[in-house]
Protein backbone atom coordinates (compact mmCIF):
# COMPACT_ATOMS: atom_id res chain seq x y z
CA UNK A 1 0.00 0.00 0.00
CA UNK A 2 1.15 3.49 -0.71
CA UNK A 3 1.01 6.29 1.87
CA UNK A 4 -2.37 7.40 0.54
CA UNK A 5 -3.77 3.94 1.26
CA UNK A 6 -4.18 2.94 -2.37
CA UNK A 7 -2.72 -0.25 -3.71
CA UNK A 8 0.27 0.05 -6.02
CA UNK A 9 -0.13 -2.46 -8.85
CA UNK A 10 2.89 -3.84 -10.63
CA UNK A 11 2.70 -4.19 -14.39
CA UNK A 12 4.80 -6.87 -16.08
CA UNK A 13 8.40 -5.95 -16.74
CA UNK A 14 11.33 -7.91 -15.41
CA UNK A 15 9.06 -9.46 -12.76
CA UNK A 16 7.80 -12.18 -15.11
CA UNK A 17 10.03 -15.18 -14.42
CA UNK A 18 8.77 -17.09 -17.46
CA UNK A 19 5.75 -17.32 -19.74
CA UNK A 20 5.40 -20.56 -21.67
CA UNK A 21 2.77 -22.15 -23.84
CA UNK A 22 2.41 -25.92 -23.67
CA UNK A 23 0.54 -27.58 -26.50
CA UNK A 24 0.37 -30.91 -28.28
CA UNK A 25 1.20 -31.62 -31.87
CA UNK A 26 0.49 -35.16 -33.06
CA UNK A 27 0.06 -36.21 -29.42
CA UNK A 28 3.50 -34.89 -28.36
CA UNK A 29 3.91 -31.98 -25.96
CA UNK A 30 5.68 -28.90 -27.26
CA UNK A 31 6.71 -25.72 -25.47
CA UNK A 32 6.87 -22.20 -26.83
CA UNK A 33 7.51 -18.78 -25.35
CA UNK A 34 4.62 -16.37 -24.97
CA UNK A 35 5.28 -12.87 -26.26
CA UNK A 36 5.51 -10.03 -23.75
CA UNK A 37 2.46 -8.46 -25.34
CA UNK A 38 0.42 -11.47 -24.21
CA UNK A 39 1.18 -10.86 -20.54
CA UNK A 40 -1.13 -7.93 -19.85
CA UNK A 41 -4.31 -9.81 -18.90
CA UNK A 42 -6.20 -13.08 -19.11
CA UNK A 43 -7.65 -11.95 -22.42
CA UNK A 44 -4.25 -11.19 -23.97
CA UNK A 45 -2.84 -14.45 -22.60
CA UNK A 46 -5.74 -16.36 -24.13
CA UNK A 47 -5.25 -14.59 -27.45
CA UNK A 48 -1.51 -15.36 -27.37
CA UNK A 49 -2.20 -19.01 -26.57
CA UNK A 50 -4.63 -19.45 -29.44
CA UNK A 51 -1.77 -19.17 -31.92
CA UNK A 52 -0.36 -22.38 -30.37
CA UNK A 53 -3.68 -24.28 -30.35
CA UNK A 54 -3.35 -27.15 -32.80
CA UNK A 55 -6.90 -28.35 -32.15
CA UNK A 56 -6.06 -29.91 -28.78
CA UNK A 57 -5.99 -26.66 -26.81
CA UNK A 58 -3.04 -24.86 -25.27
CA UNK A 59 -1.92 -24.16 -21.72
CA UNK A 60 -0.19 -20.95 -20.65
CA UNK A 61 2.15 -21.19 -17.65
CA UNK A 62 3.29 -17.88 -16.20
CA UNK A 63 5.54 -17.53 -13.15
CA UNK A 64 5.68 -14.08 -11.56
CA UNK A 65 8.45 -12.75 -9.30
CA UNK A 66 8.93 -16.14 -7.57
CA UNK A 67 5.61 -15.30 -5.87
CA UNK A 68 2.70 -16.88 -7.75
CA UNK A 69 1.67 -18.46 -11.03
CA UNK A 70 -1.14 -18.11 -13.51
CA UNK A 71 -2.40 -20.97 -15.66
CA UNK A 72 -4.58 -20.14 -18.64
CA UNK A 73 -6.03 -22.87 -20.81
CA UNK A 74 -7.69 -22.26 -24.13
CA UNK A 75 -9.62 -24.79 -26.14
CA UNK A 76 -11.41 -23.23 -29.07
CA UNK A 77 -13.25 -20.21 -27.71
CA UNK A 78 -13.28 -21.49 -24.10
CA UNK A 79 -10.83 -19.98 -21.59
CA UNK A 80 -10.16 -21.44 -18.14
CA UNK A 81 -7.84 -19.91 -15.53
CA UNK A 82 -6.14 -20.66 -12.24
CA UNK A 83 -4.28 -18.19 -10.03
CA UNK A 84 -2.13 -19.82 -7.35
CA UNK A 85 -2.61 -16.99 -4.81
CA UNK A 86 -5.59 -14.66 -4.98
CA UNK A 87 -3.89 -12.07 -2.74
CA UNK A 88 -1.44 -11.40 -5.58
CA UNK A 89 -4.27 -9.36 -7.14
CA UNK A 90 -3.58 -6.67 -4.56
CA UNK A 91 -0.21 -5.89 -6.18
CA UNK A 92 0.01 -7.46 -9.62
CA UNK A 93 -1.97 -6.41 -12.68
CA UNK A 94 -1.92 -9.87 -14.24
CA UNK A 95 -3.33 -11.42 -11.04
CA UNK A 96 -5.95 -8.69 -10.80
CA UNK A 97 -7.00 -9.55 -14.34
CA UNK A 98 -7.64 -13.17 -13.25
CA UNK A 99 -9.81 -12.00 -10.35
CA UNK A 100 -11.71 -9.69 -12.72
CA UNK A 101 -12.08 -12.45 -15.34
CA UNK A 102 -13.54 -14.75 -12.68
CA UNK A 103 -15.85 -12.03 -11.37
CA UNK A 104 -14.48 -12.31 -7.84
CA UNK A 105 -14.41 -9.53 -5.26
CA UNK A 106 -11.09 -7.88 -4.45
CA UNK A 107 -9.24 -10.15 -2.03
CA UNK A 108 -8.43 -9.26 1.56
CA UNK A 109 -4.95 -9.77 3.07
CA UNK A 110 -6.01 -13.01 4.75
CA UNK A 111 -7.64 -14.52 1.63
CA UNK A 112 -4.49 -16.47 0.66
CA UNK A 113 -5.30 -19.40 -1.58
CA UNK A 114 -5.99 -20.24 -5.19
CA UNK A 115 -8.67 -18.69 -7.35
CA UNK A 116 -10.18 -20.23 -10.42
CA UNK A 117 -10.44 -23.71 -11.84
CA UNK A 118 -8.52 -26.30 -9.79
CA UNK A 119 -9.64 -28.87 -12.37
CA UNK A 120 -8.08 -26.90 -15.24
CA UNK A 121 -5.95 -29.89 -16.32
CA UNK A 122 -7.93 -32.76 -14.75
CA UNK A 123 -8.64 -34.31 -18.15
CA UNK A 124 -4.89 -34.24 -18.90
CA UNK A 125 -3.82 -36.14 -15.78
CA UNK A 126 -3.88 -33.88 -12.71
CA UNK A 127 -7.09 -33.91 -10.71
CA UNK A 128 -8.49 -30.91 -8.86
CA UNK A 129 -7.74 -32.40 -5.43
CA UNK A 130 -4.08 -32.85 -6.37
CA UNK A 131 -3.93 -29.31 -7.75
CA UNK A 132 -5.45 -27.95 -4.56
CA UNK A 133 -2.90 -29.78 -2.41
CA UNK A 134 -0.07 -28.53 -4.62
CA UNK A 135 -1.00 -24.85 -4.51
CA UNK A 136 -1.53 -25.07 -0.75
CA UNK A 137 2.12 -26.11 -0.25
CA UNK A 138 3.68 -22.85 0.98
CA UNK A 139 7.17 -24.39 0.84
CA UNK A 140 7.18 -24.56 -2.97
CA UNK A 141 8.03 -21.75 -5.38
CA UNK A 142 5.76 -21.22 -8.40
CA UNK A 143 8.29 -22.75 -10.81
CA UNK A 144 8.44 -25.87 -8.64
CA UNK A 145 4.64 -26.12 -8.58
CA UNK A 146 4.43 -25.71 -12.33
CA UNK A 147 7.21 -28.28 -12.73
CA UNK A 148 5.10 -30.75 -10.77
CA UNK A 149 2.11 -29.99 -13.01
CA UNK A 150 4.23 -30.36 -16.16
CA UNK A 151 5.62 -33.68 -14.89
CA UNK A 152 2.13 -35.04 -14.23
CA UNK A 153 1.01 -33.96 -17.69
CA UNK A 154 4.02 -35.54 -19.40
CA UNK A 155 6.41 -32.70 -20.26
CA UNK A 156 8.30 -32.18 -16.99
CA UNK A 157 11.88 -32.44 -18.32
CA UNK A 158 11.18 -29.98 -21.16
CA UNK A 159 9.56 -27.53 -18.74
CA UNK A 160 12.41 -27.84 -16.22
CA UNK A 161 14.94 -27.24 -18.97
CA UNK A 162 13.02 -24.21 -20.28
CA UNK A 163 12.86 -22.51 -16.86
CA UNK A 164 16.28 -23.58 -15.60
CA UNK A 165 15.20 -26.16 -13.04
CA UNK A 166 17.06 -29.08 -14.59
CA UNK A 167 19.45 -30.69 -12.11
CA UNK A 168 18.00 -28.93 -9.06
Amino acid sequence: MSESGSVTRVVHDDTIDFALAAYRTDGEWQLGELADTALESVETLAAGLRRFDTGEGALGMVGVDEDFFVLVRVDGHATRVLLSDVTAAQEWEIAESVVDFLGLPDPEDDDYGPAGDLGIVADLGMHADDMGALVDDVELYPDEMLSDIATRLGFGPAFDDAVGLEGL
